[in-house]
């Protein structure tokens, strides 16, 4: 009798807290002032509508072993100029078919589509930059000893990304990770003079202007040179050089290096209006999807039916508190979440069924319930398992809106599992008066 009470207590305590939870995140969800003013929703491109951008990568000339390095590299340099930009929610995508390599660019509510074409659509360019003391003209701010004021300039250099040959991965005697760059003949030559005027200098390595490692210490975009170069090949190391590091420079200095612009061959342009009107439909069919499931629930398990109805809108109402704080909503994101739905009543739908076999085997309503959700649970693991596995398939192997469709599926069958089992389990526990009288109960 004591454990039975223990299970009660432990079941009435969680049950307690998913209700809090529960009650937090419809606050949380619903259209407030409260939610619509610190955390509105993330809506994608085909929900508030924007630009959808292709572009097609020239690499005719590349070596394929350098392409993807590439690639990557561009796709980085061009989610810079689109955060730059503003746009809140865009997604950069690369793409390959045979020989055709594209970067697919989503712009989310974006209005002004000129600017952001010309924002985004130009070729990398990388540079080197000297750091140079330039005088400040203030003739009422110099002292009686006429000490000059001067002031830190970043200066570009003539030697642009044009001029590398290429750039590689490299260890040094000790095992540390070095990044390796080359330079043709001319560049070399641009190099070896800018380098011995600075040395003992920092050197800054620029891309679009910017540093090359944008929200890094300055001694990252800025190496220090130790001693003129010649021969057209250097390296940069020391501490800040990590495997991480020298990776992203391999790549940033590919795309800053590319001989040929990137082309836009593609552009659609989805209206507001078109967004809301998915938007609304989508709603829609869902809740008449849902609202449908809990009157087959409640007219086929009656008793049983109202405990399932109760776990899935809890369950609804901590998916979409998930999905507002982390997720881009697409249509596809909502189909997939709409689908999650579905696959939670399948979860109850398993365990119901078994209880109603061990009822008919006579035993007592609070054991068979105990005995249906042990039966079922098998069951449920493994068809959400290779949901979840096909869900992360999509996932990591597809881009845009198969991505957001994978994600909330994945995001829901978890959240579904704990729904099934852990909320609707609690309810029937603490619901049943008569659970402590079932011969089995000190088994369960």
């Amino acid at each position: 009798m004591g454990h039975c009470m223990n299970l009660f207590q432990k079941s009435l305590l969680l049950l307690i807290g998913v209700l809090v939870l529960a009650a937090a995140a419809g606050f949380f969800v619903f259209p407030s002032w409260f939610s619509e003013k610190y955390r509105p929703w993330r809506l994608g491109l085909d929900l508030i509508g924007g630009t959808h951008l292709v572009y097609e990568v020239d690499m005719s000339v590349v070596k394929t072993d350098d392409r993807d390095s590439i690639m990557n590299g561009l796709r980085d340099v061009i989610e810079r100029r689109v955060n730059l930009f503003g746009v809140g929610e865009s997604q950069v995508a690369s793409a390959h078919e045979g020989n055709a390599y594209r970067l697919i660019v989503e712009l989310a509510g974006i209005k002004d589509v000129s600017a952001a074409l010309e924002q985004i659509g130009s070729t990398p360019l990388l540079n080197f930059a000297e750091i140079v003391e330039m005088p400040v003209d203030s003739s009422t701010s110099q002292s009686a000893s006429s000490t000059a004021i001067t002031t830190k300039q970043i200066l570009p250099t003539d030697l642009t990304g044009r001029y590398i040959t290429s750039a590689t991965l490299g260890q040094d005697n000790i095992g540390r990770t070095l990044f390796e760059f080359s330079l043709n003949d001319e560049g070399a030559k641009l190099f070896e003079d800018i380098t011995a005027r600075n040395v003992n200098k920092p050197l800054c390595i620029l891309v679009d202007g910017a540093p090359i490692f944008p929200d890094e210490p300055a001694e990252r975009s800025c190496p220090n040179v130790s001693e003129k170069i010649t021969g057209g090949k250097a390296q940069i190391s020391g501490e800040g050089i990590t495997r991480d590091a020298a990776i992203q420079l391999v790549e940033r200095f590919n795309a800053g290096a590319l001989p040929a612009p990137i082309k836009l061959i593609s552009q659609q342009t989805v209206s507001a209006t078109l967004g809301v009107n998915s938007l609304n439909k989508a709603l829609l069919a869902g809740l008449i999807g849902t609202l449908a499931i809990i009157m087959f629930m409640l007219i086929y398990y009656r008793f049983l039916g109202i405990f399932s109805a109760i776990a899935l809108i809890i369950y609804i109402i901590l998916a979409l508190a998930i999905f507002k704080i982390g997720v881009t909503m697409s249509l596809s994101g909502i189909a997939g979440f709409v689908l999650s739905i579905g696959m939670a009543v399948d979860a109850n739908i398993l365990i119901f069924e078994r209880t109603k076999e061990e009822l008919a085997k006579g035993l007592a309503f609070t054991s068979a319930i105990e005995e249906g959700f042990k039966r079922a649970w098998t069951s449920i693991r493994d068809s959400n398992f290779t949901t979840i596995i096909a869900a992360l398939i999509l996932y990591y192997y597809t881009s845009s809106f198969v991505r957001g469709f994978a994600l909330t599926l994945l995001i829901g069958v978890l959240l579904s599992m704990f729904s099934a089992i852990t909320v609707t389990r609690s309810l029937l526990r603490v619901s049943i008066k008569n659970k402590q009288a079932s011969p089995t109960t000190n088994n369960s």
